[in-house]
């Protein structure tokens, strides 16, 4: 084997887009054999040889935790292979939503998931549209951050000269501005409050949003509480049709029925995180990663440049 070889390995929690992403790249997925013990333990095995090669291995982090630990598994058993470079490909960074310490006795997940993910053995992370940005600066390797507004842009071209992007809170202000320079629509802000967990209410709409088309962008959608309030927000506010593009589909609990059930026009989601939606309802419509993913790892394998990637205003 030459040292110049890649790989690609995929864990249990998202293998439909691994394979999407290694076909787009004209390879097949390494073999990697998983094991469970009685008890649950996971056990992972490389079928192949990988001493000398750059290693790619893809799992998104959502819950169950096992997720999460499959991925630190991987990464210390190629790690102890010998493979030369090892980037973990995280489409969707669990536990991300801790990200700081807002208040007393907890846990800043966000940080406790880097350092393990850094100390299992990752050279290099890729992942897109994190939850919040500064996340990047946990980790002492390169990282590389995606956005998913390259997939979901080009879906409202018929709409644009009416549309208006709309940010679910003031931390969302960064994404909503990427969507709204490339369709060249104006921006709006809610300004919410968020009493406890997978609950928000919404206190003000800086912006206009009367007789408009609506695009609310956000990072992801877990039960779809804070998702429905925004919406029935904008609908007293006078909005038209609105539309969302969320990347993460974590749809817990009654999101869907929420969603089925909503004022929303259309939802379109990623592949980020492997989700049954079929024959739930007929306003969810999926959008593959895969492209961008692909080219990433192209670009990262040939050393090359990954900025136009980035499609973020930096403003």
């Amino acid at each position: 084997m030459l040292a110049s070889d890649y790989k690609i390995f995929s864990g249990s929690s998202n293998y439909n887009l691994a394979e999407k992403i290694a076909k787009k790249l004209g390879k097949s997925l390494g073999t990697v054999e998983k094991k469970r013990f009685s008890d649950g333990e996971i056990w992972v095995k490389y079928g192949e040889n990988i001493r000398g090669s750059e290693v790619f291995i893809i799992q998104s982090t959502n819950p169950p935790a096992d997720n999460l630990m499959e991925l630190l598994i991987m990464l210390d058993a190629a790690k102890r292979a010998s493979a030369t470079r090892i980037t973990a490909v995280i489409p969707y960074f669990g536990y991300s939503r801790q990200d700081r310490k807002d208040q007393p006795r907890v846990s800043i997940t966000a940080k406790l998931v880097a350092n393990l993910i850094t100390v299992a053995g990752a050279d290099r992370i890729m992942t897109m549209d994190l939850h919040a940005a500064q996340i990047q600066g946990f980790f002492d390797i390169p990282f590389d951050h995606l956005y998913g507004s390259t997939m979901f842009t080009g879906l409202f071209n018929d709409v644009r000269d009416n549309l208006v992007v709309v940010s679910p809170d003031v931390g969302g202000i960064k994404m909503a501005r990427s969507y709204a320079k490339r369709l060249h629509a104006d921006l709006v802000v809610i300004d919410k409050r968020r009493p406890k967990q997978n609950l928000a209410e919404v206190v003000h709409i800086i912006g206009n949003v009367e007789g408009k088309d609506v695009l609310l962008v956000d990072d992801l959608i877990d039960t779809a509480g804070t998702f429905i309030g925004a919406i029935e927000a904008l609908k007293m506010k006078g909005a038209k049709n609105i539309y969302g593009a969320i990347t993460h589909p974590l749809f817990s609990g009654p999101a869907l029925e929420r969603i089925q059930n909503s004022q929303l026009s259309k939802l379109y989601v990623s592949d980020t995180i492997a989700s049954e939606i079929n024959g739930k309802t007929d306003k969810v419509e999926t959008v593959s990663a895969s492209g961008i993913f692909a080219e990433a790892i192209k670009r990262t394998y040939n050393n090359e440049s990954i900025s136009s990637l980035f499609d973020i205003d930096k403003g």
